[in-house]
């Protein structure tokens, strides 16, 4: 029967320590890679055999985990805040969290949490993205208000965000200095890239 080996991965954005075991707790081999999937395919290639793999869920996680999970017998994602409960410690590195995390992986203690489909992920991505374009188009809305309130000038409230009135005004409007101006002009622009960029 072959051997199960544990590997345990502490992801950083441009390195991965990891420690791998034996069933019995045993370091086979430790060090660092590079969080460059060239690297991590090479490094796959020196593994001694079947494995099972935790890494701490982290903003690189997603595309290393993606990556790696063909590969691995299984690949598990650890909860950041419930791993820092369990292995509290005064001094941190790398290497010793690496090994932290294959121990927990092979005692089944690892506190895991579900990690989402790459789809929902990039779906997720692609909600979040957008939720910031309509937050900073509402923003650069209310910025040509306040703009427009500093100076004392007389508008539509209503009508301010129509591109033909927003142009009306701009030439009509009376002793605004052209700074302020140029500043309605850029918000507009702005708002109107991010309005576009919604549809």
């Amino acid at each position: 029967m072959e051997s199960i080996y544990y590997i345990g991965l502490d992801v950083h954005k441009k390195s991965i320590a990891y420690c791998i075991k034996t069933v019995t707790g045993q370091i086979v081999c430790q060090g660092m890679v590079k969080a460059e999937r060239r690297a991590l395919r090479k490094w796959l290639v020196d593994l001694p055999g079947s494995w099972v793999g935790a890494m701490e869920a982290t903003m690189f996680t997603g595309w290393i985990y993606d990556f790696l999970k063909p590969y691995a017998v299984e690949l598990k994602v650890a909860h950041p805040a419930m791993l820092k409960a369990i292995t509290a410690a005064k001094k941190k590195n790398d290497r010793d969290d690496a090994e932290k995390l294959a121990d927990l992986l092979r005692v089944n203690l690892l506190p895991e949490c579900t990690m989402m489909s790459e789809e929902l992920r990039e779906l997720r991505r692609i909600l979040r993205y957008r939720n910031l374009i309509v937050r900073t188009a509402s923003k650069m809305k209310n910025k040509i208000s306040g703009l427009l309130m500093e100076v004392g000038a007389v508008y539509d409230k209503r009508k301010l965000h129509g591109k033909r009135y927003f142009g009306q005004l701009l030439e009509r409007v009376e002793d605004v200095p052209e700074s302020v101006k140029d500043l309605l002009k850029l918000s507009r622009s702005s708002m109107e890239l991010f309005e576009a960029v919604q549809k």
